[in-house]
């Protein structure tokens, strides 16, 4: 027996390995279609973050429409999305804390954007709660689920959480303010930051999980995605990882996995370990907090003395 063992314990070893330290990811995308900003239109954001994703070959993204945005002019970037390959999917229509609506209230909200949605090419039954609210206590959150389940949604959770919203305001708001951006070191600081909360919540899967799941990135449809997400992708990939559709991330076995805590803000890895005892205060990057992000962005230089 020993010597069985002895010879099937390499073998055990590489077919066991591949799971424990997968490294994939997906990408999707919050909030589209987000309207003009001070640094481009919506329709140049659009056009800039479909061409990045299709020069780096990312086989599918999940862009997740706030409807009440939707009119005319904007429907025609979702198509856009939809043209180049890429899904559409469900993130309410008025964009408010399922907490703050209630049991009764959000289902509606939620329902409301379906009937835009859904006539829309290229639209996926994914559901993500906005703020990563999933409700006010476990009976709502319970209540909740049942709701969007009854609707025909699966749960568009996601697995890292991040403040690229944060960052993309600074830039935006460095252009409202007329300020020259060093965009060498824009584009570090945005890559630097958001790869550093990957692995971290990477991180925590291994410890909670035992291996590296499919990856859901949080990322939301803003410049800095525009600007940058193609050297993300290309970082990620020198790193080792592997970029995966959506569809074949929400496969993993923790779609499954609906843990039973309040904890769902950073995400379905996090929620997983706090309900496995892991104190809140180790499930949070340092990064998702405005004074650190706004003391990094002076420390990297971006803004430019002219």
């Amino acid at each position: 027996m020993k010597n069985l063992l002895h010879y099937l314990m390499p073998i055990l070893f590489m077919l066991v390995t591949p799971l424990i330290s997968a490294r994939e990811i997906a990408f999707t995308f919050d909030d589209a279609p987000t309207p003009d900003s001070a640094l481009m239109t919506g329709q140049e954001r659009t056009k800039r973050l479909t061409d990045a994703l299709v020069f780096a070959k990312v086989p599918d993204a999940l862009f997740f429409v706030k409807a009440d945005y939707i009119n005319a002019n904007t429907k025609k970037r979702l198509e856009q999305y939809a043209a180049a390959g890429f899904h559409l999917a469900n993130h309410s229509f008025s964009h408010q804390s399922a907490s703050e609506l209630g049991v009764l209230d959000y289902p509606a909200d939620v329902y409301k954007a379906h009937l835009l949605l859904k006539p829309l090419p290229h639209f996926l039954p994914y559901h993500r709660f906005p703020y990563l609210h999933y409700g006010k206590d476990v009976a709502a959150i319970t209540s909740l689920q049942q709701s969007i389940n009854e609707l025909g949604y699966k749960d568009g959770y996601v697995t890292i959480d991040n403040f690229d919203w944060y960052i993309s305001a600074l830039f935006s708001k460095a252009a409202e303010e007329k300020k020259a951006i060093d965009y060498d070191k824009a584009r570090q600081f945005y890559v630097d930051t958001l790869y550093e909360s990957i692995e971290f919540y990477d991180a925590i899967a291994k410890k909670t999980l035992g291996r590296s799941p499919r990856h859901v990135m949080l990322l939301h449809e803003n410049d800095a995605a525009a600007l940058f997400v193609g050297d993300l992708i290309a970082h990620l990939r020198a790193k080792g990882w592997k970029i995966v559709a959506p569809q074949k991330a929400y496969e993993d076995p923790i779609a499954r996995n609906f843990p039973n805590t309040v904890f769902h803000k950073q995400g379905r890895v996090a929620a997983i370990a706090n309900s496995k005892g892991v104190p809140e205060s180790e499930l949070r990057h340092p990064s998702e907090n405005v004074q650190y992000l706004d003391q990094a962005f002076a420390k990297a230089g971006v803004l430019v003395d002219l």
